[in-house]
């Protein structure tokens, strides 16, 4: 029996519906508009306004600030996928004369170059990017405020470099790469550099008064690739889909889960907080719930995609102010409701299609010394080694040639593989020098020490 999941309880949307009412409401924001997906299509859209009847859609755009650095680093890594650069590139191997050169590509990615947050001069998101006409006006005199590759720090100006480096690269201007590589094959056609109708306008809401104040709308110039980018919760929606599945006309399923990998060393209050940062996403730890996304803002506008993949449900947040909603706090709360009222349906439980008879062999307990371990096969043909008691498991992925290469955590990029004696039959597994026996400290096998010939024994 098959049952369809698709569609969420009237209870869901009323929950949902009251979280974003409140959040307009006392966040006193002319408009919200929040979409939530699961299983890769949008199954609640929802909008708050102050004014009656004008209800904004799926397909009003808002302005989404900063989560264009998600798109740029998409750009970035098809490149690197095509070979073109590697991310451990210092940029002045491919962009010459920045003087910001000696850092990485990867540290660009994940905001640990040592660049300023900001651009020097007048506040660039409330100015015309034609004050900042080149590389050079953007960085000013002295980039870096840390030393490159030691520590997160948000930087905009990383961005803009990373966008030049698209363009050299692509012989293009940063958006038309972006339009042709990404929006297109993604179906993203309400996402434009600049506004088209129907948008939102941008509005300052007085701190103690219930006025409003028109914020300018500027073209960013340079600072494009970190801010420039207009989208609709329909548009990100369709992104926050990509980003969890991946899509082969843009990027591999295993590229965007390097995306959503931590990247950055966490500052001792991130760490307290859960957050870190990957190749061009957030990475944050709320409620017990592993979230990545982006958050976005410039004068005017706020906005928020929020995935968590384990749950594969995300959330899209979009308003029209300067600040009074906290768009993170409201897409995790999305999240968060629609994960707890209703839970992932697991898929069936399915037998392998075939199995490696010398791979079924090692399934079973084994012993790193006294500590007992198990060894499962898994269904993606690789297999997962971990303690019976506390301690996290690791996943292995099949090499073709009889081992195993870590994929996560302490044995990420190590090597497992059977040890065999003469007559075939195994002696003991490796795993980066790390012996695993039949039965702890196995006298037939090879530990490093020896046994002591006497075996266990008691104490009168």
């Amino acid at each position: 029996m098959t049952t369809s999941h698709q569609e969420l309880l009237p209870g869901t949307r009323r929950a949902l519906l009251h979280r974003i009412a409140v959040a307009q409401s006392e966040g006193r924001t002319p408009s919200l508009v929040a979409a939530v997906v699961r299983g890769g299509r949008v199954v609640w859209h929802g909008a708050r306004t102050s004014v009656e009847g004008h209800a904004p859609d799926e397909n009003v755009q808002y302005r989404i600030g900063s989560i264009t650095k998600t798109f740029t680093a998409v750009l970035v890594l098809r490149l690197r996928d095509e070979g073109v650069l590697d991310l451990g590139d210092p940029l002045e191997k491919h962009l010459p004369g920045t003087g910001a050169g000696e850092a990485t590509i990867a540290e660009l990615l994940a905001h640990t170059s040592g660049l300023a947050a900001e651009s020097p001069g007048p506040w660039w998101e409330r100015t015309p990017g034609s004050l900042r006409p080149e590389l050079a006006d953007v960085l000013g005199e002295q980039p870096f405020r840390h030393p490159v590759g030691r520590r997160h720090h948000y930087s905009n100006p990383g961005y803009t470099l990373l966008g030049a480096l698209v363009e050299k690269l692509r012989g293009a201007p940063w958006e038309d790469v972006l339009r042709r590589e990404v929006l297109e094959p993604l179906g993203l056609n309400r996402t434009s550099g600049q506004p088209s109708a129907p948008h939102a306008g941008g509005w300052a809401v007085h701190p103690w008064a219930d006025v409003l104040l028109p914020e300018p709308v500027e073209d960013l110039g340079r600072m494009a690739p970190a801010g420039q980018l207009w989208s609709t919760t329909g548009d990100l929606a369709k992104f926050a889909v990509f980003l969890t599945y991946g899509d082969e006309r843009v990027l591999s399923a295993e590229t965007v889960r390097e995306m959503r990998a931590p990247a950055a060393p966490a500052e001792l209050a991130d760490l307290a907080a859960g957050v870190t940062y990957g190749l061009g996403l957030q990475v944050f730890h709320w409620n017990g719930r592993l979230l990545v996304g982006h958050s976005g803002s410039l004068p005017g506008f706020l906005a928020n995609l929020t995935i968590s993949v384990d749950d594969d449900v995300a959330a899209v947040v979009l308003t029209n102010c300067t600040s009074g909603p906290l768009p993170a706090a409201l897409g995790a709360d999305l999240v968060r409701i629609v994960a707890e009222a209703e839970p992932r349906i697991p898929e069936p439980w399915r037998p392998l299609p075939e199995v490696d008879p010398s791979a079924l062999e090692l399934a079973g307990q084994w012993y790193w010394g006294t500590q007992v371990f198990a060894l499962r096969l898994t269904s993606d043909g690789g297999v997962s080694l971990g303690p019976l008691t506390a301690g996290r498991r690791s996943r292995f992925r099949a090499n073709g040639d009889g081992t195993w290469i870590g994929l996560e955590g302490y044995y990420a990029g190590e090597v497992l593989r059977a040890v065999r004696r003469p007559d075939g039959s195994v002696s003991h597994l490796d795993l980066g020098s790390f012996v695993f026996t039949r039965r702890p400290y196995d006298e037939t096998a090879d530990v490093p020490g020896g046994v002591d010939p006497e075996g266990w024994r008691g104490i009168k």
